[in-house]
């Protein structure tokens, strides 16, 4: 048997219940009678001779659609910024910080944390109910990152107080269950204006687990999504003189465009419209020009060039390589979303630059 998603037991239990109504056998793997496993860790497994079927189903599914209908959604003027009160979320938090008093907006730090702890009576099976672990541990646990939580808001406090930080309304909220999943679901429920997430840019392994939660993050939300590797030198949108933006020539990447230009708008930056082809063509050329015309009709005031990056080494080498060149101070694209074999087979160029980068990201999502 094969694990074809990983969630909190109550979304596990659905999942496996719309799987079996569709004719796939599906067992919930992880809970244990005398010591449950943390909440967000139950796997759902199927025979592997169903998976393509099973992540056929998975993909049209949206747990939080019917949250979504019940809550009327707004645009919340808020930057998201999930912490694991690391030196990463630090970095991030002054990087949002930063971009919250340009766009007038309040911060939220978040943090999703796990504990041992399932809530009486939940079902198992059809006939067994699972015993609450010791409720101290989970006050332990909950104690512990409260504290955390706490002395991260001290020492943003603190940065504020000596100036180092703009004074902008910040709140903060903790949660329990996978960071990835919370976080993705508050961005459809809320809306906020972006997310700003901390990474480890080039030094990060693929199974990096602060990487991976923002990719994840980055390949399932809607909002735009600020990556901002440790490494980086630029503190703030502020401090950014040249970008990068690239295109597939996709008609999505004007609505990308111009939300990008919303973060951009009260500063003076020079943006490259780029795209990485294997090998020159002339016709990549043409429409190149042709978009940057169309974007200078739009943004008159706005300094833009075109380049092709000529992915003759790998593309991760080739677009590092320009940004080098061109002194970039941020990579910005429009993401659509993908199927689950595409993004394990083919991951995106977001995915990638996140992992081998000290450049910070602005990943938008495809409407």
């Amino acid at each position: 048997m094969v694990t074809v998603a990983i969630h909190s037991y109550d979304k596990a239990h659905i999942l496996k219940t719309i799987l079996e109504s569709e004719g796939i056998p599906a067992v919930i793997h992880g809970v244990r009678m005398i010591e449950p496993v943390v909440p967000g860790n139950v796997r759902v497994r199927i025979n592997e001779s169903d998976l393509p079927r099973a992540l056929k189903i998975i993909e049209e599914l949206d747990f939080t659609e019917q949250d979504d209908k019940m809550l009327q959604r707004e645009n919340k003027k808020e930057i998201l910024v999930p912490v694991d009160f690391s030196d990463f979320s630090l970095t991030a938090c002054a990087f949002a910080f930063r971009l919250a008093y340009d766009l007038d907006c309040e911060v939220k730090l978040m943090h999703v944390f796990f504990t041992p702890f399932y809530p009486a009576s939940v079902p198992f099976g059809d006939s067994f109910a699972i015993q609450p672990a010791d409720k101290t541990i989970y006050q332990d646990v909950k104690s512990k990152t409260e504290k955390e939580m706490q002395q991260l808001v001290a020492r943003i406090k603190e940065q504020v107080t000596k100036g180092i930080l703009p004074d902008v309304p910040f709140h903060t909220q903790l949660v329990e269950g996978l960071p990835e999943e919370e976080v993705i679901s508050y961005s459809k429920k809320i809306r906020p204006t972006a997310i700003v997430m901390g990474t480890r840019g080039r030094n990060a392994k693929e199974l990096d687990l602060i990487g991976s939660v923002t990719a994840e993050v980055m390949d399932g939300s809607r909002t735009p999504v600020f990556a901002i590797p440790e490494g980086t030198q630029v503190q703030g949108v502020a401090q950014m003189k040249t970008i990068v933006f690239l295109t597939n020539f996709q008609e999505r990447e004007f609505k990308a465009f111009d939300i990008m230009m919303q973060f951009l708008k009260p500063y003076q930056v020079k943006v490259y419209l780029a795209h990485i082809a294997k090998k020159e063509d002339v016709w990549n050329e043409i429409k190149l020009s042709g978009i940057q015309k169309r974007f200078a009709e739009l943004y008159p005031h706005l300094v833009t060039e075109y380049r092709l990056i000529d992915q003759n080494i790998g593309l991760e080498e080739s677009l590092e390589k320009f940004v080098k060149e061109h002194q970039i101070d941020m990579i910005s694209l429009s993401s659509s979303r993908r199927n689950i074999f595409a993004r394990m087979f083919n991951p995106g160029i977001a995915r990638r630059m996140l992992f081998h980068s000290d450049t910070p990201l602005l990943v938008i999502k495809g409407m």
